[in-house]
């Protein structure tokens, strides 16, 4: 008898691709008319701390360079979901800056609300909590075909990515 076959789903931000957005958009802030002579700008991405910073001279400012940002996120296949704005601050030369963190992994709510989903659906498979990422198994890879056709036509609020379909 043939082992089960699994997949992983897991929220996980492809640095490389979100560092290729980054630079996209600094670029095109650099370039565009509306953002000449200002303080706008996207910082480095810290890929250790998984930390950007946005900066602008005022807020609806702030928020055009940030979408500016997400249109790059969106060309490179980076789900925008995944970032999460903190509190905006004041900084030096009446500008203001924003700190946005990229969240990783699966909190335990959304796992169980997943798990849930894929209960629902009542195909024999097993969906698992493992740490960050969900574990789902079953007998036949058109279950979890299935599965995944599913979760993609009715995406969660969390963004997510299947790995490891064995």
């Amino acid at each position: 008898m043939a082992a089960d076959s699994s997949f992983d789903i897991v929220n996980e931000v492809n640095l490389q691709e979100l560092d290729n957005a980054v630079v996209q958009a600094q670029k095109e802030i650099a370039t565009r008319f509306d953002f000449r002579g200002s303080a706008a700008a996207v910082s480095e991405l810290d890929k250790k701390e998984k930390l950007l910073t946005v900066t602008a001279n005022d807020e609806t400012q702030l928020d055009a360079v940030i979408q500016v940002l997400i249109s790059k996120m969106v060309k490179r296949g980076v789900d925008p979901r995944s970032l999460d704005k903190q509190k905006l601050e004041s900084a030096t030369h009446n500008t203001v800056r924003q700190k946005i963190k990229l969240k990783s992994g699966i909190d335990r709510e959304t796992a169980k609300a997943l798990q849930k989903r894929i209960k629902d659906l009542g195909l024999k498979v097993n969906a698992s909590i493992q740490g960050e990422s969900l574990r789902v198994t079953g007998a036949k890879k058109d279950d979890l075909q299935a599965v995944i056709a599913d979760l993609r036509a009715k995406p969660p609020e969390a963004p997510v990515q299947f790995n490891n379909f064995r």
